[in-house]
Formats: C-alpha cells, structure tokens, sequence
C-alpha cells in the first residue's frame, strides 16, 4: 500500500471532521460577519456589542449543525450538557475574538467597518482553533469514552472489576503501630499501593 493510501485510511475520518467543521465554520462566520456588520455600521451599535449578539446567534446554528452534521458519529452526552459546555467554550473563544477587536478598535484606534473586520477574521481563525480542539475534548465525546453522567456532566466511575496487571498493584492497608487502624500512607511505604 502506498504511503499516501495508508495516510488517506489513516486520517480521512480526521478530515472530513475538519471539512465538516469548517464548512459550519464559514457559514457561521457569514452569519457572525452579516448580523456584526448590519448591526455595528448599520445601527451604530458598538463593536464589541454587535460581534457578541452576532456570536450568540451564529453559536446557536453552529451547535446544531455540528451536533447533527459533524460530530453526529460521536456519542451522545446529553443535550444540556452538551449545550452548555458548547456555548461556555464558545464564550471563550468570543471573548478571544473580542480581544482582537478591542485592541484594534480601543487600542490601536483603528476605526471603520475595513479594520473592525480584519480584526474579527484575525481573531475568528484563532478562536476557531481553539474550538475545534475544545469541542473534540469535552463536548462531542468519542464513542468508546467514559460515560457521562448528565447531572453533573462529569465521567461516571468505570463499573467492573479494577484492572489487573504488571505495574497495577492493588492498595492495602496495614495496620498502624498504635491504633491498629491500617493508613493509606503505610501501603506506601510498603510498596502496595494503586499506580495510576
């Protein structure tokens, strides 16, 4: 098999997650771009003001489509849980954006809907990094990861037998010399103890 072949089998699901992103990316962008301008030379709403109302409404169709499109491979979480972790990360990567466009506007004194925009593609294609490792970490779950639990969106303990093996030691506990009572600390000292 020829090494182009096997780096195409390797990461083509890779790539059409990125393909996927990016075209939700773009037309989120539009959306961010079309409501931020419209808003901010249109209205003569702020700067900062527009990209955030324009953000929130291009974050809302970004979820869906990446939830239902992009990521729908991956597993399930809980739409709650879901939901809010996508639009905290996604408030990261606003106020990423908005720092770009702050300092052009506040800092740098760059006026006018041509630097307002090269600011808000700067900071975009950075947040945008930011979002697609964010998302593949902690909203949109691999299949084969631990189970959520949807109350606290935390990873619920692995049920089953603790594993077993060469470097895997369980912990005991030995008693102590007054009480008696065995110590965490003592099956270190005598070498059982639990390597994680």
């Amino acid at each position: 098999m020829s090494l182009v072949a096997n780096l195409h089998r390797r990461f083509a699901h890779l790539v059409q997650e990125i393909a996927k992103f990016g075209s939700v990316g773009a037309i989120a962008f539009v959306i961010t771009v079309v409501i931020g301008n419209g808003l901010h030379t249109g209205l003569d709403v702020g700067p900062l003001t527009s990209n955030g109302v324009a953000t929130i409404i291009a974050t809302t169709f970004s979820y869906l489509a990446n939830r239902y499109w992009t990521f729908r491979h991956r597993d399930r979480t809980g739409l709650g849980r879901e939901y809010v972790l996508f639009f905290a990360l996604n408030g990261i990567g606003l106020v990423i954006t908005e720092l770009f466009i702050g300092f052009s506007h506040y800092v740098l004194r760059l006026d006018g809907a041509v630097f307002y925009n090269i600011a808000l593609v700067i900071g975009t294609a950075v947040a945008t990094l930011f979002r697609f490792w964010s998302y593949k970490k902690w909203v949109f779950l691999p299949a084969d990861a631990p189970s959520v639990d949807p109350a606290s969106g935390l990873p619920e303990a692995p049920s089953g037998p603790i594993p077993e093996g060469p470097g895997i030691r369980r912990a005991t506990l030995h008693p102590g010399p007054a009480s008696g009572l065995g110590h965490p600390l003592d099956s270190h000292a005598a070498g059982d103890y639990a390597e994680i």
